[in-house]
């Protein structure tokens, strides 16, 4: 009498718990992680989830993202595309964390890109995709694709986020090999919320730039204050020789108050 395999039986169950146990491993193989804690991105993931291969998960936190890599211990890649928080040493080392940065790498690394781009008098630069080492925007680049930054900062950011899925699409398809960055670094500064203040001299096209700059959700508003009063600009459109935009005037923050 022939021995039966072992975990087969006559019904064939063992070789469906077999068949079951590697789809599983195969999907966490070929699964990718998007972290962001901006919301407008999620649209743009949950459509990249229903029409490329493999398992995804969105991770919107540092919590989160914990949650995502024990649903996905070993995922293809991790992909960053806007983070405010430290990522643990553990994530970045143990898995290939790709980040996203507004600037043509080595050049403007470092905080705040979109608006230390339009300062220095940018009308465009280059989305960079990295890898995610130990120094910021310093990892190698997978990818460079060019973008334009007219419009207020809400639509640079939503023009950024297509652009970095359409990145996303093509990594997963190519799995490129990151090229370490060439030249001298250009160091960025984070902007400070009291940096938002209308400069007190220069063109309109300055002033307008400044509003355009600061004008997305979460972001500190262009403002200037009047007595104990703080007026707030968005929406600014440039007509020949005049600004015309939206102001919401609100009481100066209590704390400014006293410390003025």
């Amino acid at each position: 009498m022939k021995a039966t395999p072992p975990f087969s039986n006559s019904t064939g169950a063992g070789i469906e718990s077999e068949s079951i146990l590697r789809t599983e491993a195969e999907m966490t193989a070929n699964g990718y992680i998007v972290a962001s804690c901006k919301s407008w991105h999620r649209s743009g993931f949950e459509a990249l989830k229903s029409q490329e291969d493999g398992l995804w998960s969105w991770g919107a936190s540092p919590k989160e993202l914990l949650r995502c890599v024990k649903e996905i211990p070993t995922p293809r890649y991790i992909f960053f595309l806007h983070w405010n928080w430290h990522v643990p040493k553990d994530i970045w080392a143990q898995h290939e964390c790709v980040c996203f940065h507004m600037t043509d790498v080595p050049y403007g690394r470092g905080g705040s890109p979109l608006q230390n781009l339009i300062v220095a008098g940018h009308k465009s630069t280059k989305l960079s995709a990295l890898r995610m080492v130990d120094e910021m925007d310093a990892g190698p680049v997978y990818a460079k694709r060019e973008m334009a930054l007219d419009g207020r900062a809400e639509d640079i950011y939503m023009r950024a986020g297509a652009l970095s899925f359409e990145i996303i699409r093509w990594m997963v398809r190519n799995e490129p090999v990151a090229v370490a960055q060439q030249g001298e670094p250009v160091m960025f500064r984070r902007r400070k919320p009291e940096q938002s203040v209308l400069p007190m001299d220069g063109s309109l096209q300055a002033v307008y730039d400044h509003i355009r700059m600061l004008d997305a959700p979460t972001y500190p508003p262009g403002f200037i204050e009047h007595g104990g009063l703080r007026l707030e600009f968005s929406n600014a459109q440039l007509q020949g020789d005049e600004i015309v935009a939206r102001v919401v005037i609100r009481k100066k923050p209590i704390d400014q108050e006293t410390e003025s």
